[in-house]
């Protein structure tokens, strides 16, 4: 399984074009039966044999070439180096700085390899200060130099950003080549995976792995998590289950964290067969799957309606000795639920109950939505009465879903029952029950039993708010009820809560309809003396009303006053105005009153039209 051939190495240093001496280096400084080498670091990361390294020992000088300035690299060196002195080294000439190149960068941070802080405060110098950006190389020095001395977090910001700054740049291929002359650790493999997938740039992780593997060393286990993880997130699942395989070939042993990643893998997969092998081979390799893996699974089977596969999953867990707990029946109840099945469900949950588990509110909820859904209103109060008497408070879900059943099934006034019932069994009525419920009766233009309702929930402390009381009035409106109405307008206002335009339309609106158009038109100019502006439809109703009164005037007057102060031109009661002369055969006042609208931005439209020439119809007919 290990790679033994000095042959496979340079093959590979071929292929990916590294320098031979990064792989000479790897392989001349060992007797020749154990080529390969170990790194004592942080990380678990590791080739597949285990002497040590040979530490760099040649003299800094005899590898770094001359330049055309050399001073510049022994210039700054001297600077960072010496005791107590300031850096930047303010004392170098700007002309010195002109020879500062990429070469020269390198150089300068190879020289500072004793002492990281050095390195990377002259590395954000350069950077920051100087103004130059330093290439792939530069970074990658500085990154050995942090990752050999330990300083992972400091390395990893620095990977983090060079990541962000390279696009279509072999970072791996760039972080072997700097190997050279370099003290290195291979942990900075694992970073390198790590820091691809916290990117989102999961395919370079995955590359950079394969790269890693091929190199000859094994990854550490918790870059492969990351990396599997990250795969998932990413919906590559191919390329998932071909990382757990070449973690088994090279051998890094998975634990729970990579147990969780695959079982979620293979929800996504959702392969009944996929998911059985992968559950012996799991135990085969002495896992005890526990039974949070086995609820991942047959939830994910059940959401995607498998009810089949799930409850096979289910005989499985007793086959090998993993007990379903309460959190599997809930998954197996509101499976079938969902699917129609609520007699079976309500099965499955009496055999829980004989093997010694005790149901929970989420497990009632399930069949009790489930009943309703079927209209079996009925049983769902018969389980909400059993939750009752064991113990359990019914939550806002079961009464909001009982709630909704009844009035789905139009039997909306049975949940004021069921209100009482619970009130005075002690069992807490939320607001939102309240407003959900008093806004359902209001719909069904059943004010008065919301009232009541209403009065229960003063009772119980609860405020309501602007929507419920807006429900109410509205209500009351669609019975021509304006005292009740208005009791509940000034109520609100006692209480703080300030009347908007829906409350003041509804009223409006119902007291022109009932031709009460004078207290209508006081409730107008209340409402704009609020800062709140009519609309098209109080127009009409205020204009519509006054002309079923005959009283054409102020009609007009309601018109013009809309025009200038709002700007709203209501055709439709012009038009309605335009008609009543016209009936009563004044056409001359008609012709009047449209030369008025059209000085105030009228425009007459086709039923305009229609009424005047029906009118002058009428008018000739008569002489």
């Amino acid at each position: 399984m290990y790679r033994n051939s000095i042959n496979s190495i340079h093959q590979f240093s071929l292929k990916f074009r590294y320098p031979s001496s990064l792989i000479s280096s790897l392989t001349t400084s060992f007797p020749k039966p154990i080529f390969l080498f170990h790194f004592r670091s942080s990380s678990s990361l590791q080739p597949l044999t285990k002497p040590p390294i040979k530490s760099l020992s040649t003299p800094l000088l005899s590898f770094l070439s001359r330049t055309q300035n050399p001073d510049i690299v022994s210039l700054i060196c001297s600077k960072i180096k010496a005791k107590n002195a300031p850096f930047p080294p303010s004392l170098v000439e700007k002309e010195q700085l002109l020879h500062l190149g990429p070469r020269e960068i390198t150089r300068v941070l190879l020289r500072c390899q004793s002492d990281p802080s050095k390195a990377l405060t002259f590395f954000n110098w350069v950077k920051n200060e100087l103004g130059l950006k330093p290439t792939t190389q530069n970074y990658c020095s500085l990154i050995h130099i942090l990752t050999w001395s330990r300083s992972f977090t400091k390395a990893m910001g620095s990977l983090s950003e060079l990541i962000d700054i390279s696009t279509n740049v072999d970072i791996f291929g760039n972080l072997v080549s700097s190997t050279e002359g370099c003290n290195w650790n291979p942990v900075i493999f694992d970073m390198l995976i790590k820091a691809y997938v916290k990117k989102e740039r999961i395919q370079e992780g995955f590359e950079t792995f394969r790269k890693v593997v091929e190199i000859g060393f094994v990854p550490d286990l918790n870059a492969c998590n990351c990396l599997l993880n990250g795969l998932l997130k990413s919906n590559s699942l191919d390329l998932c289950w071909r990382v757990y395989e070449e973690m088994g070939r090279i051998g890094v042993s998975p634990n729970s964290y990579t147990s969780n990643i695959l079982t979620h893998a293979l929800c996504e997969d959702g392969d009944a067969i996929k998911v059985s092998e992968f559950l012996e081979k799991m135990e085969g390799e002495g896992f005890n799957l526990d039974v949070v893996t086995y609820n991942t699974l047959i939830n994910s089977y059940c959401s995607k309606g498998k009810l089949n596969d799930a409850f096979n999953l289910y005989r499985i867990m007793y086959r090998r000795g993993v007990v379903p707990n309460l959190v599997s029946y809930t998954i197996l109840v509101n499976g079938l639920c969902k699917e129609g099945k609520v007699k079976e469900a309500h099965q499955l949950f009496h055999r829980m109950i004989h093997r010694g588990l005790n149901p929970d509110s989420f497990l009632f909820n399930s069949l009790i939505s489930g009943y309703c859904k079927e209209g079996k209103l009925h049983e769902s109060r018969l389980l909400l009465n059993e939750m009752i008497a064991i113990g359990l408070m019914p939550d806002s879900f079961s009464c909001i879903v009982l709630i909704e059943g009844y009035k789905k099934h139009g039997r909306l006034l049975y949940s004021l029952n069921l209100i009482m019932q619970l009130r005075r069994l002690g069992v807490p009525i939320y607001l939102k029950i309240y407003n959900s419920l008093i806004r359902s009766l209001c719909e069904e233009n059943k004010p008065y039993a919301a009232k009541n309702l209403f009065s229960i929930m003063f009772q119980d402390g609860y405020m309501p708010n602007l929507g419920t009381y807006n429900a109410m009035i509205e209500a009351f409106c669609n019975c021509d009820d304006t005292n009740e109405a208005f009791i509940l307008k000034d109520e609100m206002t006692h209480k703080g809560i300030r009347p908007d335009f829906a409350t003041y339309r509804a009223i409006i609106t119902c007291l022109c309809r009932l031709g009460k158009n004078m207290e209508g038109e006081c409730l107008m100019k209340e409402m704009v003396e609020t800062g709140l502006t009519p609309d098209v439809k109080i127009s009409a109703s205020l204009v519509n009303g006054y002309c079923k009164e005959r009283d054409l005037n102020n009609a007009e007057l309601l018109l013009i006053y809309f025009a200038r102060k709002f700007q709203l031109y209501d055709t439709g009661s012009y038009n309605t105005l335009i008609g009543v002369y016209c009936e009563e055969g004044n056409v001359t006042r008609s012709l009047e009153l449209q030369d008025r609208m059209l000085k105030l931005g009228f425009v007459p439209n086709s039923l305009t039209c229609k009424s005047l020439i029906n009118g002058l119809s009428r008018t000739r007919g008569c002489g």
